[in-house]
């Protein structure tokens, strides 16, 4: 998988911070009790409110590469319905398909 140009532009004109971000992280998913498939799902969700295309297609491919199943994503992406509302929670859904088809 490689990484999107803007984030590696980042990482090159601004290495500190990058490794930076990168501990937070870290430190984030140790934090607390949640196992790494949870905190996948956690990602998720939050990049599909967000209703952030990057993000989402992200979090997919990591999950994807993690074992979820597509349709346990596509799940994930549908829970958001009630808050999200139908437009934000269907771009979601299609920015998943599009993910589930660059791997197939």
């Amino acid at each position: 998988m490689s990484l999107p140009k803007p984030y590696t532009d980042f990482m090159e004109n601004f290495p500190q911070v990058a490794e930076t971000l990168e501990t937070l992280g870290v430190q984030c998913k140790q934090g607390g009790p949640l196992d790494e498939r949870s905190g996948r799902l956690v990602k998720l969700g939050v990049a599909v409110a967000l209703v952030s295309r990057g993000a989402v297609k992200s979090q997919a491919r990591r999950a994807l590469q993690n074992g979820f199943s597509v349709e346990e994503l596509r799940h994930a992406a549908l829970l958001a319905l009630p808050t999200i509302g139908f437009p934000s929670m269907i771009a979601a859904l299609g920015w998943i398909n599009e993910v589930a088809g660059e791997l197939a």
